[in-house]
């Protein structure tokens, strides 16, 4: 009763995935434990795993993961993995090899092919979604690699773990997702687990193959509905120029708008170029913070107590136009002010 009908509307003829009730959620922003808790769910996986990456990496944190898919399917449990070539150029091939040597079943996801007229490098499968046995699913920024891959900096991250109905259009987005690489359909049905708890939850997928950009168009309009506060975390902030106006008038009309970025720099070119727009915002009065010792990867936003977004979409035209991507909605106000004390 208490989710706000007019989001889950929106995001359904967005994305074509309902709204539904009775999950848990929880939210998960250190590292480490995150890896942990992945890998305890893949030991105690029965039927099957599925994990879908922007980087798998074949680093020491990976192969632990690894290991636990080579556990699963000596146990008989089917495990499939889709990687992104480009984001993992550096470890694509030693990835591939150390997956098939456990038996798991992989793919590269939009893979460069000029014989199947693959010809662009700059779409990509952005997502990180891993889901077992199609009761549990993580969504958010975490890749599968170590968090200091990068020398000189380590990665913050947001994931959300997610048990319930909203499972299964996870399940159903990493199924069509599969089949686009093999024409191999894994489930000709998903399978909806039941209830768990109480939070309202929506996943909505996003990409150049929808009509409309999802995130961009679900994140313009709710700051445009903002009555009080808004708070967007992003590493890399390109807007467009609808989303500029969007958070100036919010200002103008007097909601606090605060945008927090990184203060440590992994892309040079990127950074520059978003902090091209820094004095244009602050002049107009929203507010930006610069979060110091990590690179905050973590994507995430909040619109008053009536809408939190957690996943993989930065706040950039690559991932509005052009990247696969898929963010969790927070529709009920516990999750939401759980996002809140994070942010």
């Amino acid at each position: 009763p208490d989710t706000p009908a007019d989001i889950a509307a929106l995001a359904d003829r967005l994305g074509g995935l309902p709204a539904t009730g009775g999950n848990t959620v929880a939210l998960l922003d250190d590292y480490d434990a995150t890896v942990d808790r992945l890998i305890a769910d893949i030991d105690r996986a029965r039927h099957h795993v599925r994990l879908l990456a922007y980087i798998f990496a074949d680093d020491a944190l990976a192969q632990r993961v690894i290991a636990a898919l080579g556990r699963a399917v000596r146990r008989g449990v089917a495990c499939h993995v889709l990687v992104d070539p480009v984001g993992s150029h550096r470890w694509i091939k030693g990835t591939l090899d150390a997956l098939r040597r456990e038996g798991v079943h992989v793919r590269a996801a939009l893979p460069f092919h000029l014989l199947r007229g693959r010809t662009r490098r700059d779409m990509r499968n952005h997502r990180k979604l891993f889901i077992v046995d199609g009761a549990i699913g993580y969504a958010g920024s975490q890749n599968i690699v170590a968090k200091d891959f990068r020398p000189g900096v380590v990665n913050r991250e947001l994931v959300a773990r997610v048990t319930g109905p909203a499972v299964a259009a996870m399940s159903a987005i990493f199924v069509a997702d599969w089949y686009l690489e093999t024409e191999d359909l894994l489930d000709s049905a998903i399978a909806v687990p039941a209830q768990s708890g109480a939070d309202a939850l929506q996943v909505l997928p996003s990409g150049a193959n929808y009509p409309l950009e999802g995130f961009l168009t679900m994140l313009t309009w709710q700051v445009g509905q903002a009555e009080s506060e808004i708070v967007i975390v992003t590493p890399y902030l390109i807007p467009d120029e609808a989303l500029l106006v969007a958070l100036q008038t919010a200002v103008v009309r007097g909601v606090e708008v605060h945008i927090v970025v990184s203060a440590v720099v992994d892309q040079w070119l990127v950074n520059l170029a978003q902090a091209s727009y820094y004095d244009e915002l602050l002049a107009r009065g929203v507010r930006i913070h610069r979060y110091r010792g990590y690179l905050l990867h973590a994507k995430a936003v909040r619109i008053d107590e009536r809408l939190g977004i957690v996943g993989s979409s930065n706040v950039d035209i690559r991932s509005f136009q052009l990247n696969e991507e898929v963010s969790l909605l927070l529709l009920g106000r516990e999750a939401i002010r759980d996002l809140q004390q994070i942010q």
